[in-house]
């Protein structure tokens, strides 16, 4: 059938006009815009009639996410502790179940405790959460836990059992 088509058509591609409607029928490959902006109708940019001195200067730069991980990292690496951090290893009213219970975290705010609690849970191959606080892993996977703490540069504690 595509080929009678082709046949009929005559062309790769045709434009059609169909109740008032233009129509380009393909029947090979996509043609393709390109994006590279060397040419092509993609190589307007709508903000270059703006007038950049009403603008305060660094407008326009995108953040740079790197740096702040690298501080970040810088921090941990800087050789002070962050402080003693216990961790506890608790079972009451939990279902028999063995909960680590990471405490005493002191100026740590609840994005960098989630961002820790996500390395502890992937380092330990467990399930875990940030309630009231404190970051609470499943299971008694003391060690992983400890090794996360260590390099994020605070001085970890065993406690209770």
């Amino acid at each position: 059938m595509l080929d009678t088509l082709e046949f009929l058509l005559g062309a790769w591609s045709k434009n059609w006009i169909i109740f008032g409607v233009e129509l380009e029928v393909f029947l090979g490959k996509k043609k393709r815009i390109s994006t590279s902006g060397a040419s092509g109708p993609l190589r307007q940019n709508p903000f270059d009639g703006l007038d950049r001195s009403a603008f305060p200067e660094g407008v326009g730069k995108s953040p740079d996410f790197a740096s702040a991980e690298a501080a970040q990292s810088k921090r941990a690496q800087a050789g002070k502790s962050r402080g003693r951090v216990d961790i506890i290893r608790q079972t009451a009213h939990r279902g028999g179940k063995t909960v680590l219970v990471v405490t005493n975290f002191v100026g740590v705010g609840r994005l960098e405790k989630e961002s820790l609690a996500r390395k502890m849970r992937k380092v330990a191959g467990v399930g875990g959460t940030v309630k009231d606080g404190n970051i609470e892993i499943q299971g008694d996977r003391r060690e992983p836990v400890a090794v996360v703490l260590k390099e994020a540069g605070f001085r970890p504690v065993f406690a209770g059992g």
